[in-house]
C-alpha cells in the first residue's frame, strides 16, 4: 500500500494556540484525510517545541519551573485539536526522552562526519527569534520580525558546516520542481542561496541557557532550537530502527507558514544530507492570516481564538471558512463578517439547500425511498454526470498540490450544478404530469450526486459529511472509498435506500453587531412614523402599472432564528439568481408547506433588512381569521411571468 506522511511545525509553547496554529493543523488534517480517501496508509504528526530561551523566560515570569510550564501550554494544544475535528496519529513533544535520544544521536553523527566545529562568533542577536542576524538581514538596524533593536553578543559556540552543502542544495531544488511549493517560495529560497550561506550556530553555553538538550560531545553546551526542533520529524517515527521510519519517511511532506521557510528549506535539508539521511518529499508553505488587514499579533490585540469561533458557528463552518478563504502561498483575510457571508452563501444556500430540498422531494414523491432506475440517461443527465466527473478530477488534482481552496471551488461547481439541475428538470412538474420513469431517473441521479458531494466535503468537514451520509441512509468508512474511481463513475444509491426527512445542517447565520440595539430602536421609530403618516387613498391605472408583480417559485424555505414569525425564502422570479425574501408568514405556513409552491411577488419593492437578512421583495397573501392565505395560481406558470 502507498504511504503518505504529513507534518505540521511543532508549535512553540511560549503562547496559547491561535488562528495561525489552527489553520496549519486543519490544512494538514484535510490533506491527510484526502490521502486516506485515495487509498493510502497515512501518518499525521503534530506537536510542541518546548526548549529554548523564550520558554525559560516565560516560565520565570509565571514563577513556575519550565517543565511544569511547558506541560500546561502543550496540553492546551493537545486539548484543542480534537475540538476542531483534527485527527492526528502522534503528538510529539521535544521534552520526550526518545526525542532527546534521537537529537543527541544525530548530533554525534554529524560531529563524527566532521560537520560540527568549535569557534567564536559575534553578531546581533534577537532574543524573540533566538537567532543571530547579519547586517543585510536587519531592517533599520532592527529584527525584521519583531522590529526591536538587537543585542550584540560575542561568544564561543559550536557551528554546523551548512555552507559545505550550499551548491548541492541549489542543484537539488532546481532538479525537483515539487520539492518546495508554491513556486514563489521556491524562488525565495533560491534567492537566499545566491548569497553566501555561512555556517549555522547550533549551541548555547549553559552559562546563558540550561533549558535544552545537552550536546553529546560537550556537556557545557545545549543544542540550539533548530537542531532540536527539526529533528522531531524523524524522532516521532522512531528513527533509526522503527518500522514507521522505513515505511513513512520516503513520503514525508512538511506544512509550514512562511515565517519558518528558511529553517525548513535550508537548515533541515543540509542537516539531513550531513547525517546521511534521505530528504523529505515536499515542503508546502502558506501565508499569514491578517485580521483587519494587519498580521495577527499580541501587541495589536487582534489574536483570533479558534475555539471561540468554532463554538460560535460550528466546527465544520470554521474549518470550511479557513480552507476556502486562504489560497496556498497567499495571505488570507479573517473577519467574522466574512465567515458569516461564506457560511450563508456556500453552506446554507448551496449545500444545505441542496440536501434539504432533495430529501423533502424524495419523501414527497417516493415516500423517502430512493427509486430504482437502470434506463438510459437523457442529455441533461449526461451533462450533469460529466460536470460531476470533471469537478472531481479537478478536485483531486488541486488536493494533490495542497491547493485546498481551489479543490473546494471545483467541488462547489458541482454542488451549484446539482441545484441548477434540479431547477431545470423540475421534479415537481414531472410528478404532476405523472412521468414516473423520468422522475425516477432525476431523483436517482440527484442522490448519486448528494453522495458524491458528501464524500468531497469530508476532508474539510468530517463531522458534517458523516451526518450527510447518515441522512442518505449510508454508512461512512473512509478506507472503503477510492477517489480515483469517483472521478470516473457516478455511484447510484441502492433502490429502496431510506433517507432522512430533512436536513438542517447549516441554518443561516447572522452577525450581531454592537450597535444592533440602537438600529432596532431606529427601525421601530421609522415604523411608527410610517404608520402615523399612512393614509388610504385611491390610485389610478398608471400607478398600479408601476408595480412589478411576477409569479415566483419558492425554491427553498427555512425558519429565521430567534423569531416565530419570519421565514426566509429563496424565490425564482425569472432572473439569473434567486431572490431572498423574508416573509412574516411563519405562524400560518411551515417551510415544508411553502417550499416548491408558486407565489405572487412584488419585485420592485425597496430592499429592507429584517433580523439581519436583506429582503428583496414581498409575497402577497390574504388576511383572514385566524391567519394568512398565500396568493397563488392554479396551474404551473413559468417563474417570472408578469401579473397584471
Amino acid at each position: 500500500m502507498d504511504t503518505f506522511y504529513i507534518t505540521t511545525p511543532i508549535y512553540y509553547v511560549n503562547a496559547n494556540p491561535h488562528l495561525g496554529h489552527a489553520y496549519t493543523t486543519i490544512l494538514a488534517d484535510a490533506v491527510n484525510r484526502f490521502q486516506r480517501l485515495m487509498g493510502k496508509e497515512t501518518f499525521f504528526l503534530t506537536g510542541t517545541d518546548e526548549h529554548g530561551e523564550k520558554i525559560l523566560q516565560a516560565s520565570e515570569e509565571k514563577g513556575v519551573n519550565p517543565g511544569d510550564y511547558v506541560e500546561e501550554v502543550s496540553k492546551k494544544f493537545r486539548d484543542l485539536w480534537p475540538d476542531l475535528d483534527i485527527e492526528y496519529d502522534y503528538f510529539i513533544r521535544t521534552t520526550y526522552p526518545e526525542h532527546k535520544a534521537c537529537v543527541q544521536k544525530i548530533l554525534q553523527q554529524v560531529y563524527d562526519n566532521g560537520d560540527i566545529y568549535f569557534g567564536e562568533y559575534g553578531g546581533y542577536y534577537c532574543h524573540g527569534c533566538e537567532a543571530f542576524y547579519t547586517d543585510r538581514e536587519l531592517e533599520d538596524g532592527k529584527c525584521p520580525d519583531h522590529q526591536k533593536p538587537l543585542e550584540y553578543i560575542q561568544e564561543k559556540n559550536y557551528f554546523f558546516r551548512m555552507s559545505a552543502y550550499q551548491d548541492w542544495l541549489i542543484e537539488h531544488i532546481n532538479s525537483d520542481p515539487y520539492f518546495i511549493q508554491p513556486e514563489n517560495f521556491k524562488n525565495e529560497v533560491l534567492a537566499m542561496l545566491r548569497e553566501s550561506l555561512g555556517d549555522l550556530c547550533i549551541s548555547r553555553p549553559k552559562t546563558r541557557l540550561t533549558w535544552g538538550i545537552e550536546l553529546p560531545f560537550d556537556s557545557d553546551y545545549v543544542t540550539y532550537v533548530w537542531f532540536d526542533a527539526l529533528l522531531n520529524y524523524i524522532s516521532a517515527l522512531g528513527w533509526p530502527e522503527d518500522e514507521n521510519f522505513r515505511k513513512f519517511w520516503p513520503s514525508a511532506h512538511h506544512v509550514v507558514a512562511k515565517d519558518i521557510l528558511k529553517p525548513h528549506a535550508i537548515f533541515w535539508p543540509t542537516m539531513l544530507k550531513s547525517a546521511g539521511l534521505d530528504l523529505y518529499k515536499g515542503l508546502r508553505v502558506h501565508g499569514y492570516w491578517k485580521v483587519e488587514e494587519a498580521k495577527m499579533s499580541k501587541s495589536l490585540g487582534n489574536i483570533v481564538e479558534p475555539l471561540a469561533m468554532s463554538g460560535k458557528y460550528g466546527t465544520s463552518a470554521f474549518r470550511y471558512f479557513l480552507m476556502r478563504e486562504m489560497q496556498l502561498g497567499l495571505d488570507g483575510s479573517f473577519s467574522e463578517q466574512g465567515l458569516v457571508n461564506r457560511f450563508n452563501a456556500d453552506l446554507a444556500n448551496d449545500l444545505g439547500n441542496l440536501f434539504n430540498r432533495a430529501l423533502a422531494m424524495l419523501h414527497k414523491y417516493f415516500r423517502g425511498e430512493v427509486p430504482a432506475y437502470d434506463g438510459d440517461w437523457a442529455q441533461e443527465d449526461l451533462e450533469m454526470i460529466d460536470l460531476g466527473l470533471q469537478s472531481f478530477s479537478d478536485y483531486i488534482d488541486y488536493y494533490q498540490q495542497f491547493r485546498v481552496a481551489q479543490a473546494l471551488e471545483a467541488l462547489w461547481e458541482f454542488i451549484r450544478g446539482l441545484n441548477k439541475y434540479i431547477d431545470s428538470t423540475a421534479p415537481w412538474q414531472l410528478n404532476k404530469e405523472g412521468n414516473l420513469e423520468r422522475l425516477s431517473a432525476v431523483m436517482s441521479l440527484v442522490f448519486a450526486g448528494l453522495r458524491k458531494a458528501a464524500l468531497g466535503v469530508w476532508p474539510v468537514m468530517p463531522r458534517a459529511a458523516e451526518t450527510m451520509f447518515e441522512q442518505l441512509g449510508l454508512d461512512f468508512n473512509a478506507e472503503k472509498f477510492d477517489l480515483l474511481r469517483e472521478s470516473e463513475n457516478f455511484v447510484q444509491l441502492a433502490a429502496g435506500t431510506r433517507v432522512a426527512k430533512k436536513s438542517n445542517l447549516f441554518p443561516r447565520q447572522e452577525l450581531v453587531s454592537k450597535d444592533s440595539g440602537e438600529q432596532e430602536k431606529k427601525k421601530g421609530a421609522a415604523k411608527e412614523n410610517r404608520e402615523k403618516n399612512s393614509q388610504k387613498k385611491q390610485i389610478d391605472i398608471k400607478q398600479f402599472q408601476e408595480l412589478d408583480l411576477r409569479i415566483g417559485y419558492v425554491v427553498n424555505a427555512e425558519n429565521v432564528v430567534e423569531t416565530d414569525k419570519l421565514l426566509r425564502l429563496d424565490v425564482d422570479v425569472g432572473e439569473e439568481r434567486y431572490r431572498q425574501i423574508v416573509a412574516g408568514i411563519a405562524e400560518s405556513y411551515s417551510p415544508d408547506d411553502i417550499q416548491h409552491t408558486q407565489v405572487v411577488v412584488v419585485c420592485n419593492l425597496k430592499p429592507v433588512t429584517l433580523k439581519g437578512l436583506t429582503s428583496e421583495g414581498m409575497i402577497l397573501s390574504a388576511h383572514q381569521d385566524p391567519g394568512l392565505t398565500l396568493l397563488s395560481v392554479k396551474s404551473g406558470v413559468q417563474p417570472g411571468s408578469k401579473v397584471g
